[in-house]
């Protein structure tokens, strides 16, 4: 008697359910281009402590830097690399995983594929799922059909025998429209919405399907993805009849019924959507960084270091290609840095800036070896004067260095990035104000400053160190401890064309300034009397 065949397993259509989930058709390449105020939207509902404000933001250029980070990536990683770069701060796990996927480009090549779908989506979600809860559907929301068969039957009654009927039909018919133009623009969006959440149903069950260390957390929620999925969308079998699918939506209040039908999912299984957007964003965030490092020549990892503590050796500006490597070490105080005119200051300080906010957001700086303070961090190198605001430059850096001692006074330690303070008075009130303000803020926060006025060097050495940009005898650029001694602002003029005559008077009025306001000698505890 031959064997009977086996039983199949409980989980065997489980497995074979995923395995379908995992092989459908690969959608169309397309990524939307969203608005920032979109990408942003994760930031504002998580709402963490502040990292960076708005300011610091546009100077850091971290648009420009978001950018680079999330090629090819979809609205969910986005959304997470900009909350990361914002308020995040660089987690045990995500830093485990990047390394790991590093080590992995293949393992890592599948799960970019199974996530390809995300990529269409054209709707953000993250405020329906981590904002305030949608509405609930009216309790009338379940009847939409019955006004339709109303409409058919009079119809019907009014064509066959009654044509009084039509006391019923017009009425019926109306309200069908009314509720059609009430509810139009509503749905419109919100069909974009439910695909975006599709397409998250559809990723969470391709990924449950892998055998991958990486998708784990994805595997246990991969059968409810697809029962939700399917729940959402209902079969639409009024679309597989000819001529009434083009009525679907105005007699039949089609596109009102779905609204209604998958707004009811949504709020019941809003916590297992909710789980799988965030746990999707951070595996999209982690697979984007991991595909950005693997195409840099230079990173590392980070160590932190107390907070008046800083160290990067040979790092570089990450938006800059072929840029030059610069070394820089603190301990205890801040720095002032000089340099000549165009030497690359500003740049030095984004540099700076953007690597400390990467070691901050993603436990990576772009640099040989990096130890550092993860701190939040603020600026104030592109303040300007506004006709609309009535605000002049020198208000304008005013009401920056009140936000900033502002923020320091706050109590929590921070960094701070500071490039030409005060341009916008006299040279000797300049110096004094900025004097004062730097001196403040130094005395409880690490501050990186640049600045032409040289004197504030010896003026604030209490709790600035000296540092200077130069360039060396081949061109290359250097970092050095010092102050600038040799400034190049009179010598430009010929360099730029202007008239020797122009040159030579300005040149006579710079050697009789020298020689009545020279740097002073003992001008270090000005800052320190009484």
């Amino acid at each position: 008697m031959p064997a009977s065949p086996p039983k199949p397993s409980p989980f065997a259509s489980v497995k074979h359910w995923l395995r379908q989930f995992a092989s459908l058709p690969e959608p169309a390449e397309f990524d939307y281009p969203f608005a920032r105020s979109d990408i942003a939207m994760l930031q504002r509902l998580e709402d963490g402590l502040p990292q960076l404000d708005s300011q610091t933001w546009d100077e850091m250029l971290l648009d420009d830097y978001h950018v680079r980070l999330a090629t090819q990536t979809s609205i969910l990683g986005q959304q997470r690399l900009h909350q990361r770069l914002a308020s995040g701060t660089a987690g045990a796990a995500s830093r485990a995983r990047i390394a790991a996927l590093l080590a992995a480009p293949a393992r890592q090549a599948v799960i970019e594929q199974a996530m390809q779908p995300l990529r269409t989506a054209d709707m953000e979600v993250a405020a329906l799922l981590c904002g305030a809860a949608p509405p609930a559907p009216p309790w009338w929301s379940r009847w939409l059909l019955l006004p339709t068969l109303a409409l058919v039957a009079s119809l019907l009654a009014a064509w066959l025998f009654a044509p009084l009927a039509w006391a019923v039909a017009v009425p019926v018919w109306l309200l069908l429209m009314a509720l059609q133009m009430r509810f139009y623009d509503r749905c419109k969006p919100w069909e974009r919405s439910v695909f975006t959440l599709q397409r998250i149903l559809l990723v969470h069950g391709r990924l449950a399907a892998l055998e991958s260390p990486f998708t784990a957390d994805l595997r246990e929620g991969g059968r409810m993805a697809g029962v939700i999925n399917r729940q959402i969308t209902p079969v639409r079998w009024i679309k597989m009849i000819p001529l009434l699918s083009e009525y679907d939506d105005w007699l039949m209040l089609g596109n009102i019924r779905r609204y209604f039908h998958s707004l009811r999912v949504v709020r019941r299984e809003r916590a297992f959507l909710r789980q799988s957007f965030l746990l999707l964003a951070d595996l999209e965030a982690d697979l984007a960084l991991a595909r950005h490092l693997r195409a840099r020549a230079q990173f590392c990892w980070v160590h932190e270091a107390d907070a008046r503590q800083l160290s990067l050796d040979a790092m570089v500006h990450p938006l800059l290609d072929g840029a030059m490597p610069l070394s820089l070490r603190l301990d205890g105080r801040g720095a002032f840095i000089s340099g000549q005119n165009a030497v690359g200051k500003s740049t030095l300080l984004r540099g700076v800036g953007l690597n400390l906010i990467s070691a901050r957001a993603f436990g990576f700086c772009y640099a040989q070896a990096a130890r550092v303070p993860l701190l939040p961090l603020y600026s104030s190198m592109q303040n300007e004067d506004s006709l609309d605001g009535g605000e002049s430059l020198y208000i304008a850096e005013l009401r920056r260095a009140r936000e900033l001692l502002a923020l320091a006074e706050g109590g929590a330690p921070a960094l701070f990035l500071i490039d030409e303070i005060f341009r916008g008075t006299n040279h000797l009130e300049s110096v004094a104000a900025a004097a004062a303000v730097l001196h403040s803020l130094a005395a409880q926060h690490l501050v990186i400053v640049s600045s032409h006025n040289l004197v504030l060097g010896p003026l604030l050495e209490d709790c600035l160190a000296p540092w200077c940009v130069r360039r060396d005898d081949a061109g290359a650029l250097q970092l050095a401890p010092g102050v600038l001694r040799a400034t190049n602002g009179i010598a430009l003029l010929a360099q730029r064309g202007f008239d020797a005559g122009i040159a030579d008077k300005a040149g006579r009025v710079f050697d009789w300034l020298s020689t009545h306001m020279a740097q002073p000698a003992d001008c270090g505890g000005v800052l320190e009397r009484a």
